[in-house]
């Protein structure tokens, strides 16, 4: 038995900050810079009481609109959020009870960042392929903006919420020769950089009280308690070292070279870091997926929404490799290897 995607849905919430109302709150730039720097013209907020279940429903629901799979087909729901509904229960049980999943499926959240995808396909491969499940919900759903400061241009540039549902199914074949595969995996993780991009305040450490703020030993930028904070320079520095080792020990563990990928889709996490990336990894241009522009960085929503946007825009082939690099908060970072074929091509 080999684990394949099947389908893949997103949903984004529909409250739009484009670059021309962002820059009204930070007149010292203009749309054109914001999206010369970032690749991105506009980002989705989620609104007033929405939340990271609300859209990851949403998303799944597509999914099943499609006629792909019936909710009462799946075996075990995964879902991937850093701002759940709440600290408990696991928001995985909130959508399952919202879906109509069965009752003897399994639920679980994890609970990662922009490397969320990839350890979830990475979950659901294992969990077909030890015979545990047959039909896989993965489902991603961040609501970021719940997390940051108004005044924190930094962030609020970069980032918007999203979601997205993925279908991961068990089928016959015999194995890399032929058929649709997921993996072989890489991961990583350096925890030293936790406080590189951290919410304080957002769990039981309080940090010294919900009110608090503290100063970054680093860089002396305040970090105030319940609010995302990032530091960008030592992110972007962590990102050129572990991405290209990660890529390279995946070619190496699948004994494949760059020229056997037709596609790479890197979590989207701003144009000047993924062209910084392609180039030290020197993969070309026409083989690195964007998918920036109209929706922002969606954290663990992110390369999902890059390979169905890329699949409708009849980029991504059947048939064909793509090497997957999720990577940020904690640090954390997964690379994977995936066959590709549309849901027409299978049996």
């Amino acid at each position: 038995m080999y684990a394949a995607i099947r389908a893949i849905e997103y949903h984004l919430p529909s409250r739009e900050l484009s670059n021309e109302e962002l820059v009204k709150e930070f007149p010292s730039w203009d749309p054109a810079k914001v999206l010369a720097k970032t690749g991105i013209q506009r980002r989705w907020l989620a609104a007033d009481g929405e939340c990271a279940s609300d859209l990851a429903v949403a998303a799944a629901q597509r999914l099943f609109d499609s006629g792909v799979c019936r909710p009462d087909e799946v075996d075990f729901l995964i879902l991937c959020t850093q701002s759940p509904d709440y600290a408990l229960p696991t928001t995985a049980c909130l959508a399952q009870d919202r879906l109509g999943v069965p009752r003897t499926a399994g639920a679980l959240d994890i609970s990662l960042g922009c490397s969320g995808y990839v350890y979830g396909l990475s979950l659901a491969k294992g969990l077909i392929e030890t015979g545990q499940a047959q039909n896989v919900l993965l489902l991603t759903g961040e609501t970021y903006s719940k997390y940051m400061s108004p005044d924190d241009f930094n962030v609020r540039v970069l980032f918007g919420d999203g979601a997205s549902a993925t279908l991961i199914q068990g089928h016959e074949a015999s194995g890399h020769g032929s058929g649709d595969w997921i993996g072989p995996f890489v991961f990583g993780t350096d925890g030293r950089g936790w406080s590189r991009l951290v919410v304080r305040g957002s769990g039981t450490r309080q940090d010294g009280g919900p009110a608090s703020s503290a100063a970054d030993p680093q860089d002396g930028r305040t970090q105030r308690s319940g609010h995302l904070y990032m530091d960008g320079p030592e992110i972007f520095s962590f990102t050129l070292k572990a991405v290209p080792e990660a890529v390279f020990s995946l070619l190496k563990k699948a004994n494949l070279d760059l020229a056997d990928i037709d596609w790479f889709g890197f979590h989207q996490a701003n144009e000047f870091m993924l062209e910084h990336l392609r180039e030290k990894i020197r993969i070309p241009r026409d083989r690195f997926l964007y998918a920036l522009r109209d929706c922002g960085n969606t954290t663990s929503s992110s390369i999902p929404i890059t390979l169905k946007q890329a699949t409708a825009a009849g980029q991504i082939e059947p048939g064909q490799t793509l090497l997957l690099v999720g990577f940020g908060v904690g640090y954390s970072w997964a690379a994977a290897l995936v066959r590709w074929r549309s849901p027409e091509a299978r049996a």
